[in-house]
């Protein structure tokens, strides 16, 4: 899918992240050849850091958390708000929706648009069409896009810290505020393939592989991310061959040149991935953060919003800058979009005890 928006902005984005972090190598306690193994995987991929919600803590917490944040502030208004989209692999229960938990804590209108989505990796450009084509029918409102994922806190409160064999995932949540201005115009194209959708799958615990009597029996009520199953290289060589042909399609759409951005923001799974595409596409590390995933961890949608604020915050502050945005990942599904960002309201990463 190929389209364009002309009119629609990003006028302000608050990541929101648990205060509990910890540290690669400490959660590396194995026997010495494994632990060699692992720190090598720390050199290469860039692992270094990531956040973890509390046990009790869900998405919808989070998200709601940072949206009183902005209410009380006053950087947007309960009357603004016309349509909540919320993109997480993590939601509180299965019904209802996590749209519909925050439309009631918030006490919203009850004609305000919810709706959620699952897209993982390539979430937060999905999440900003929807919130684009909301916009296409609302007049004066503002939609608020809530990204992020709560999996590492589900592990085993036993362990502590919790082992995992490789420990990358990070758990953080955003709130984008998406508004119709200005006359600029914004080019997106997706793809799926769900033909390779079992490179990249959590099997068990919805209803086609639903809990076991003794997993229930055993209190294991949570879904831990170590029961994500990842064929890793099929991931890295889907990856490797379809972002670049998507971000030359996208430039060619828009009829520009890579050196005419200035930012590639892209979903960060790891350092590594994300050298060899900058390599692939011809464009310089300067140009591509890549460092989130060694700050906070992958946390899925949220991995793109949370490089806003935490290593553009002044950019996006105080001037405008032209930026292509890609998300890739589990369904497969890629999808990018080059749009021009700046002057936003706020662009802020608040720490919060959750």
């Amino acid at each position: 899918m190929k389209t364009t928006f002309t009119g629609k902005k990003i006028t302000g984005v608050l990541t929101v992240l648990p205060e509990k972090e910890y540290i690669y190598e400490d959660e590396i306690t194995k026997e010495p050849e494994e632990n060699r193994r692992l720190k090598r995987l720390k050199r290469i991929m860039g692992y270094g850091k990531r956040r973890r919600a509390k046990e009790t803590t869900t998405v919808s917490d989070m998200f709601i958390y940072g949206a009183k944040k902005l209410l009380a502030e006053g950087k947007i208004s309960k009357e603004e708000i016309g349509a909540i989209v919320v993109v997480t692999m993590s939601p509180d229960y299965f019904c209802p929706t996590v749209s519909a938990i925050i439309q009631g804590e918030l006490g919203l209108d009850f004609d305000v648009q919810c709706l959620d989505i699952s897209q993982a990796c390539a979430g937060y450009i999905v999440g900003l069409v929807q919130s684009f084509m909301l916009l296409e029918h609302m007049e004066g409102k503002k939609v608020l896009l809530f990204t992020g994922d709560t999996f590492c806190r589900v592990s085993s409160e036993k362990e502590e810290p919790p082992s995992y064999s490789a420990p990358f995932g990070g758990d953080a949540a955003n709130i984008t505020i998406v508004e119709n201005t200005g006359n600029e115009k914004i080019y997106y194209e997706f793809h799926q393939d769900g033909s390779q959708r079992n490179c990249l799958v959590i099997p068990d615990g919805a209803f086609r592989n639903p809990m076991t009597v003794e997993q229930i029996q055993n209190q294991v009520t949570r879904m831990p991310i170590t029961s994500v199953v990842m064929d890793g290289s099929t991931v890295f060589n889907f990856a490797q061959k379809e972002v670049p042909v998507l971000i030359n399609s996208l430039t060619d759409m828009a009829e520009i040149s890579k050196e005419d951005i200035d930012w590639f923001l892209f979903h960060q799974p790891n350092k590594f991935m994300l050298q060899k595409l900058a390599e692939r596409i011809g464009v310089p590390y300067e140009k591509m953060p890549m460092d989130i995933v060694g700050k906070f961890g992958n946390s899925n949608s949220a991995t793109i919003p949370t490089a806003i604020t935490a290593d553009l915050k002044e950019e996006m502050l105080n001037k405008e800058s032209l930026c292509c945005m890609a998300g890739f990942g589990a369904g497969v599904a890629w999808a990018g979009i080059i749009m021009k960002m700046g002057n936003m309201d706020f662009c802020d990463t608040i720490i919060s005890n959750l």
